[in-house]
């Protein structure tokens, strides 16, 4: 099924003309603008039904121990830039310019005078790079692969190159107008917490006590960790300069993004996990969590819940409820996570970890070019919306790098960047515009603007299991007006209008002369005539007889 172009599209209505009557309209004419996620979820969950996970236990919630939970050591070498062929990338991605991104930082800007410049967002991720085009705006939130050096603090080394290119697409910014690619939030600050990583695996050696694992740096991430040498590790020119080089761990591929938490010879758990949100709630500055972390396992049939699922359902039940909104990719269709296409939607063939939880997290699916829903994107009745996830362009992940990637290297082949991974940080920035334009909404208030202003899809109650509640309208999210609005917005402030109508002018006997000159003439030219007309009468001959 295909999400549908955007409204103001479909009616033919462009510019700020087309945006303003959608943002005026939609609070009236979309029936499903004032659905409540949680009645529809209610309703999809039929009783006998395992798609609705079972209650929080609340004493399954994790203290934050801020460290690994093993003793991890680095097995391949970090993703590396191309040394010779770097290619501007300067073209506008899809994903953006279908968006109408800059109309929104518009609008934004224009209110609040940053796009995003007051919002903190968590990456929870393999880390993040700190390029130069985040200008510095990136901070350290924890290490969970390896522990930290002075050489780089915990979560600001991105081994695998998967977490700079989500954190690019919340908050990347070019300040070059010859580059089209801008994050959504370009002034936001980033904090990064490396959780995953595909590059790192257990240390089951004997002295793994003292071993925790090469941290990074120059060696793990351009020297002695690079199998393929400089000359392997060169990409093809069309690259950009980004992507996988030969001897790394395995990137995204043609199917979209197949890393998994708790995936057997990598680095990632969900006990992790639950630990980084709980302590992101706890730090109380950050108000947007991205996640483009899942687990998927095969649905039992049961309604059983696992130990990692528990917490982590009880940290995101934590978060929301101290005004965190959390958000996280839908997932990716994999060997090891068959596609939910089943009869019935909610009894699913796989389960996915934190979508599974929407009550308290905002999934993303993924959206192609022509609007339709990607092939990798695990659908299911916990899918909240969608947002592009095919070719990405984004910062290039590697150490030392100042431009973009729009592909990266698997198995020695080029594919493209995409994945549901890269759709969910197009939500989380557009979660922290609304909360920097509305700062008096929650986090749940913040979430149902996001549905509630998302273009539908044609099906029952306004959602569906590919889409949700459909593809985000940034623009509307930051402008409609919704019903329930009242009292939760600011009132909007009265201005006073100027007259513009000119100054009168008593003194002046010029506009009288004219009156009286006027009415003179007419009477001088009444009088002329009467006298010519009676001249004539007097003259004329008497024709009549005697």
């Amino acid at each position: 099924m295909r999400a549908r172009r955007p409204l103001s599209r479909r009616l033919g209505l462009g510019g700020r003309t087309g945006v303003a009557l959608l943002a005026a309209g939609i609070g009236v004419l979309s029936p499903f603008a004032a659905v409540s996620p949680a009645s529809a979820q209610q309703a999809t969950d039929a009783a006998g039904t395992w798609a609705k996970p079972p209650q929080v236990d609340r004493g399954a919630l994790p203290n934050d121990t801020r460290r690994p939970d093993k003793t991890y050591k680095q097995k391949t070498g970090c993703v590396q830039r191309s040394l010779d062929n770097n290619v501007p990338i300067n073209i506008i991605p899809w994903g953006q310019a279908y968006l109408q991104l800059d109309k929104a930082q518009q609008i934004v800007k224009a209110a609040k005078g940053t796009i995003g410049g007051d919002q903190k967002i968590a990456v929870v991720d393999t880390g993040v790079t700190p390029h130069p085009w985040f200008q510095g705006r990136v901070e350290s939130g924890g290490e969970y692969v390896a522990n930290p050096t002075n050489h780089q603090p915990g979560g600001l080394q991105d081994c695998d190159g998967h977490g700079t290119e989500v954190a690019g697409i919340i908050a990347g910014n070019p300040q070059d107008p010859k580059v089209g690619f801008i994050g959504v939030a370009p002034d936001a600050t980033i904090v990064s917490y490396r959780q995953l990583s595909e590059n790192y695996s257990e240390d089951t050696s004997s002295n793994s006590s003292s071993n925790t694992g090469q941290p990074g740096g120059q060696q793990g991430g351009q020297q002695g960790g690079q199998p393929g040498g400089q000359n392997g590790g060169q990409l093809p020119p069309s690259t950009g300069g980004g992507g996988q080089v030969e001897g790394t761990g395995p990137q995204q591929d043609n199917n979209g993004d197949t890393r998994q938490l708790q995936k057997e010879g990598t680095a990632g758990t969900l006990d992790t996990l639950a630990q980084i949100i709980r302590g992101i709630a706890d730090r109380g500055d950050i108000k947007v969590v991205n996640m483009s972390v899942d687990h998927c396992r095969a649905a039992d049939g049961t309604g059983s819940i696992q130990k990692g699922e528990q917490e982590v359902q009880a940290a995101v039940k934590y978060a929301a409820d101290r005004d965190v909104v959390v958000v996280a990719a839908a997932g990716n269709v994999s060997d090891t996570c068959p596609q939910n296409d089943q009869p019935d939607p909610n009894k699913p063939k796989s389960i996915v970890t934190p979508p599974w939880f929407s009550d308290d997290v905002l999934s993303v699916g993924a959206i192609d070019q022509s609007g339709g829903v990607a092939s990798f994107s695990v659908h299911g009745p916990w899918v909240g919306v969608a947002a592009p996830g095919t070719d990405i362009v984004s910062l290039d992940p590697a150490e030392g790098s100042t431009g973009l990637a729009n592909l990266t290297i698997n198995n020695g082949q080029q594919s493209k960047i995409q994945g549901t991974s890269f759709a969910a940080p197009y939500v989380a920035g557009l979660a922290a515009l609304v909360r920097s334009m509305y700062p008096n909404l929650n986090a749940r208030q913040v979430i149902q603007r996001i549905e509630a202003t998302a273009q539908h899809p044609a099906a029952p109650g306004g959602r569906d299991d590919f889409v949700g509640y459909g593809v985000i309208d940034p623009v509307a999210a930051l402008t409609a007006n919704l019903p329930g609005d009242v009292g939760m917005l600011a009132p909007p402030k009265p201005v006073v209008q100027a007259a513009q109508l000119p100054p009168a002018d008593s003194t002046s006997s010029t506009p009288m002369i004219v009156a009286l000159a006027g009415t003179g003439g007419g009477v001088l030219a009444l009088l002329i005539t009467l006298f010519v007309m009676h001249t004539i009468r007097r003259n004329r001959p008497n024709s009549s007889p005697g």
